[in-house]
């Protein structure tokens, strides 16, 4: 079962089987690490630049980012900075997510007046909180929440959070289940220093890129067309703009299949040739859940 390590260990102390996640001990993407990785060690970072450094500077040889909820949408942030990194998606992990209500002992619904989470998690939950007359009080992540209505004390202040939050910091369950969505599934990069290699006759995969296209009519739909006339699946397609530009967007896009087929070659020519900065964030196998194989890892 995997464990927390120590933050003020010095690389030189901390295993190599360190997996890096944003958030407090016990956020939703610890119980990712743990489902994913049982057998790896999870280190806790305050923010998704310091889950990356963490594997830059050695101290973790993973990192599990969200980038994508199936009620809530995208992890915004994350699009942005996952090109700038300079790491490399490795996996996908696909996390079911169940959301508590979590409260200092003696508290009940008749006393809870604010709810604290992560934005994110009271978005998945905004049905029961407008039910209950809920005030949603945003935190930069679930578990830290958690924790501070833990220390907090007061009755009148709960948390969305995760049964490993509850118990970590002896909290109470008010009411489990809580999201609006019966199947809540939160989607997952897994970030390395090195690139892997995955072979396709093995099994389908998957490759994430980013691009920019020139500010010229139709360069979209002459850069993607590649795709079509190819026959190659694009499965995600997110547009974000840069540097507070309204003219320069970049793309975000998943697409099935290895840049080495010819036939993904070939649309990935067809794109550089209409778009600029083509970068490949990753080559990885498609999880099973993807494929309709398995149900979400909880």
């Amino acid at each position: 079962m995997a464990k927390t390590a120590d933050p003020s260990e010095t690389p030189d102390s901390v295993p190599s089987n360190i997996i890096a996640f944003q958030g407090a001990p016990g956020a939703y993407s610890d119980m990712a690490c743990r489902a994913a990785y049982p057998d790896m060690t999870t280190l806790s970072c305050a923010t998704f630049e310091a889950a990356f450094a963490a594997v830059h500077e050695k101290r973790a040889g993973l990192a599990m980012i969200p980038v994508e909820n199936s009620t809530a949408g995208r992890v915004a942030d994350n699009h942005h900075l996952l090109p700038e990194s300079n790491l490399h998606i490795v996996a996908e992990h696909f996390q079911k997510v169940d959301h508590q209500l979590l409260a200092p002992k003696g508290a009940s619904l008749e006393t809870i007046e604010t709810v604290h989470s992560h934005e994110q998690a009271l978005s998945q939950c905004r049905i029961f909180l407008r039910e209950h007359g809920l005030k949603p009080v945003i935190h930069p992540d679930t578990a830290g929440a958690a924790a501070e209505v833990a220390q907090v004390g007061k009755l009148s202040q709960a948390a969305i959070a995760s049964t490993l939050a509850a118990e970590i910091y002896d909290l109470e369950t008010l009411k489990s289940d809580i999201h609006d969505a019966a199947h809540n599934v939160t989607r997952f990069l897994v970030m390395s220093r090195e690139p892997i290699d995955p072979d396709p006759s093995a099994g389908p995969v998957v490759t994430t890129f980013v691009f920019r296209v020139r500010s010229v009519p139709a360069a979209l739909y002459k850069a993607l067309g590649g795709f079509a006339t190819n026959g190659v699946n694009l499965t995600k397609l997110e547009s974000y703009i840069l540097d507070g530009r309204f003219t320069v967007a970049q793309f975000y896009a998943d697409i099935e299949g290895h840049p080495d087929e010819r036939l993904v070659r070939l649309a990935l020519e067809e794109l550089s040739f209409f778009s600029r900065e083509v970068k490949i964030l990753g080559v990885y196998p498609a999880n099973a859940f993807r494929l309709g194989n398995v149900e979400p890892l909880s």
